[in-house]
């Protein structure tokens, strides 16, 4: 396996995309917003006659886990999609060996799963310890209790909705 990743200009993100979709099959990818430079130093911009030096420019980090086959392809694509024909700030491309992939849901190694993406066997089942008071422990063997009891997930948008004290006036 081999892991491609890549630091493209924000406004080519679908683009880039689409492109290694188009020309590998491969559509997995994590995108991360980014900010920084590279040989273009930031750029200087005037607003309301003032003069202002951004010397972070916005970016986005993409990468892909990709078979050894398909990694220079991934690569090409990536490239001749990201490119906007200006001198500088395009961004860069690289390619790193992965040693192993597990998919967290049911275990396997990226290997072990066909092509679509679902697994060849049966996914192993989650063992989450039983609840204070919960019947979970009273279910038949074999079988899953009516309401199981699992770690209740922690919401990020919960953190946003909070009230900050500040009145809107």
């Amino acid at each position: 396996m081999i892991k491609v990743e890549a630091v493209v200009v924000r406004d080519r993100v679908e683009t880039v995309m689409e492109a290694v979709e188009e020309h590998t099959g491969h559509v997995g990818v994590t995108v991360i917003e980014a900010v920084g430079h590279g040989r273009e130093k930031g750029i200087t911009h005037e607003y309301r006659g003032r003069v202002f030096e951004s010397r972070f420019l916005p970016k986005a980090h993409l990468t892909f886990i990709v078979r050894d086959e398909i990694a220079e392809d991934v690569v090409h694509a990536i490239v001749d999609a990201a490119r906007t024909g200006h001198v500088n700030g395009d961004g860069i491309c690289w390619l790193t060996p992965v040693l192993s992939v597990t998919h967290n849901r049911t275990g396997q190694r990226l290997e072990e799963v066909d092509s679509v993406g679902e697994p060849m066997v049966p996914p192993r089942t989650p063992s989450f310890p039983a609840a204070q008071g919960s019947d979970a422990a009273a279910a038949p063997a074999g079988q899953s209790p009516a309401s199981p009891a699992r770690p209740r997930a922690w919401n990020w948008r919960s953190r946003l909705s909070r009230p900050t004290g500040r009145s809107s006036s």
